[in-house]
């Protein structure tokens, strides 16, 4: 199984930037993971919101080819760490794909890259920053794959 994490813009956070390398680093015996950060809309006012949005979507959407598109949505569907270990447990072995995981930036995602997702996943009902949601999904499928593989979580 692959997992990509996709997303605008690179992590500013110094701090959360070590927690997202530790988790990717975990992530590693388990299977192929990666981050992949594309370019983020710069210079551009945030009242231009369609703009930003269309320029970051024409990055992300070079890396959603051949693969189960999971989209981090405050729309989407909300999950115990169990089901979310059995729902990639059942998109792995029901597809040779990749799953990737898309997360937008500080605006969100564009609206025809919403239309293109198989999947939309809410993480909370509560509102993160963009770079913290960053680390509780990596944190979150570190967890799911332990359960997966019948392994106790390490606290």
């Amino acid at each position: 199984m692959e997992l990509v994490f996709l997303w605008p813009g690179k992590t500013r956070n110094r701090h959360l930037q070590a927690v997202l390398d530790d988790y990717l680093q975990r992530l590693q015996p388990f299977c192929r993971a990666r981050i992949v950060e594309t370019p983020e809309a710069r210079g551009i006012r945030e009242s231009s919101a369609e703009r930003i949005l269309e320029t970051e979507a024409r990055g992300l959407e070079k890396y959603l080819k051949g693969g189960y598109i999971i989209c981090l949505s405050d729309k989407g569907t909300m999950m115990t760490s169990e089901e979310l270990a059995r729902f990639i447990q059942k998109q792995a072995m029901s597809s040779a794909r990749k799953l990737i995981f898309l997360v937008g930036g500080f605006l969100g995602l564009a609206p025809r890259l919403m239309e293109k997702v198989n999947f939309r996943l809410s993480l909370s009902p509560m509102t993160f920053s963009h770079e913290l949601t960053r680390v509780v999904l990596l944190e979150q499928v570190y967890r799911a794959m332990n359960l997966i593989k019948g392994y106790s979580y390490p606290k």
